[in-house]
């Protein structure tokens, strides 16, 4: 009788998974204690997709060199990406800055899992998209190493506090707050350096003759059209747990699985118009 209720519990779990065409997630940061590795679970177990893409910084190696932490919820979510290709779904590994060593092997595959640098997504409507990490238009990463060194580990402090202050709030049953996505919304240079990189990306779009472009790397999920170009950005599994996903039809929407139904913006939003000083309306230069 137990494993008659249980076979029956799995298949109304089933029943109930909601269907994209495509999911696209990012930064995942798996190997670090900030990884919101339960909400992750649970999106995973949630859907079914004929494609996935992870953009990025899914294995956090910069921080397993630094200190081992690999807890078994996190081989769990490794199981559940490499029972994907079991049931029919098409797999896609874009490594990151954090993950760069996988770089290396473009073009193989492992465990149905594809390793690329960059891939070309078709739409269902017929738009193209580009679909790359974005770490190769951040000029502190690319031309500053030690800077970068240092910026990580400022980050990884600022999460470290982070942790303290929400066990705190928790206890006043208060929602998770993220004290690095508040300063990054207050400091004018972090601004601004997130208004130039969304720019540089679009641009590499168009210059790619795409219709638009998927990336991570700056932990800010976004959906927006910068000039001709739809710029989407996967956000991340510390900060915001948020994906990018494509329905049947083609549309491309942004969801928040930290507060869902809150934060989801389709295509066919109106964008607000970009500013003559964006940098994807400018001649092309280095970031």
């Amino acid at each position: 009788m137990r494993r008659n209720d249980e076979r029956e519990r799995s298949n109304s779990r089933m029943k109930h998974k909601t269907r994209y065409r495509t999911i696209w997630l990012s930064d995942i940061h798996l190997g670090t204690k900030d990884c919101r590795v339960e909400p992750l679970l649970e999106f995973l177990s949630s859907f079914e997709c004929d494609h996935l893409y992870f953009v990025g910084d899914v294995i956090d190696v910069w921080s397993l060199r630094r200190k081992w932490y690999w807890p078994t919820s996190h081989n769990h979510v490794v199981r559940k990406i490499i029972k994907r290709d079991v049931k029919g779904t098409q797999i896609t590994f874009i490594p990151g800055n954090h993950d760069e060593v996988f770089r290396d092997y473009d073009g193989m595959t492992f465990g149905g899992v594809s390793v690329h640098k960059q891939a070309i997504h078709t739409c269902a409507d017929g738009k193209r998209l580009l679909v790359l990490h974005g770490d190769e238009f951040d000029a502190v990463v690319t031309n500053a190493k030690l800077i970068t060194a240092v910026g990580d580990w400022l980050y990884y402090v600022l999460l470290w506090i982070n942790r303290g202050l929400n066990q705190v709030r928790r206890l006043f049953r208060r929602p998770y707050w993220s004290l690095a996505g508040y300063i990054k919304n207050k400091v004018k240079s972090a601004l601004q350096f997130v208004n130039n990189y969304e720019g540089y990306v679009a641009r590499a779009a168009r210059e790619a003759g795409v219709q638009g472009v998927i990336c991570g790397h700056i932990h800010r999920p976004e959906v927006r059209m910068i000039g001709d170009i739809l710029y989407c950005n996967c956000g991340d599994w510390v900060e915001n747990c948020t994906a990018i996903v494509e329905h049947d039809d083609g549309r491309i929407e942004l969801l928040d699985l930290k507060h869902p139904g809150r934060h989801r913006k389709p295509t066919r939003e109106k964008a607000a118009p970009q500013p003559i000083s964006d940098p994807a309306l400018q001649p092309l230069g280095h970031p």
